[in-house]
């Protein structure tokens, strides 16, 4: 039996090496926060971080874990306080909320690696995520508000006093 290391936990798995990771989580170890979207790796519902990577769990093979720190949106943080799990309350980022994990997760990953990224790294990292109901802009805004980067507002127009 292998052990896969999730969220600093080590768990033993009696599963085929080559199922993907993402039905591990979900199905073996009931960790549903992970969600599947596409199955061909294209949308990012299912992004976890490999070794503080985001990785598409559905392509992942369980083998490819084995040694490897996981990191689910379980794992991001126990009871929601992770500053951009905050920002994206903030920012009322969620509307059906289904990307959401993954969105969470790659958008972590970038302020990982890259604690004030541009306007197009922001972009770069996230856009391997599909959200449906296009919060693009407030996802964008609430990593700002983390990042520390300035949120440029759009100009209106002053219509003068009446």
């Amino acid at each position: 039996m292998n052990k896969v290391k999730i969220n600093g936990v080590e768990h033993p798995i009696d599963a085929d090496p080559n199922m993907p990771l993402l039905w591990v989580l979900r199905d073996l170890l009931n960790m549903t926060g992970t969600k599947f979207g596409c199955g061909k790796g294209l949308c990012g519902a299912c992004t976890i971080h490999l070794n503080g990577l985001p990785v598409r769990s559905c392509l992942m093979p369980l083998a490819a874990a084995f040694g490897a720190e996981i990191t689910t949106i379980e794992g991001l943080s126990a009871n929601g306080d992770h500053p951009l799990q905050q920002a994206w309350i903030a920012h009322k980022v969620p509307q059906c909320g289904y990307c959401q994990s993954g969105q969470l997760m790659s958008a972590a990953a970038l302020l990982k690696n890259n604690p004030t990224p541009s306007d197009a790294e922001i972009k770069d990292a996230m856009s391997g995520n599909i959200c449906r109901c296009g919060t693009y802009p407030r996802i964008e805004a609430a990593i700002k508000s983390v990042a520390g980067v300035q949120i440029h507002q759009p100009a209106t127009k002053s219509k003068g006093a009446i």
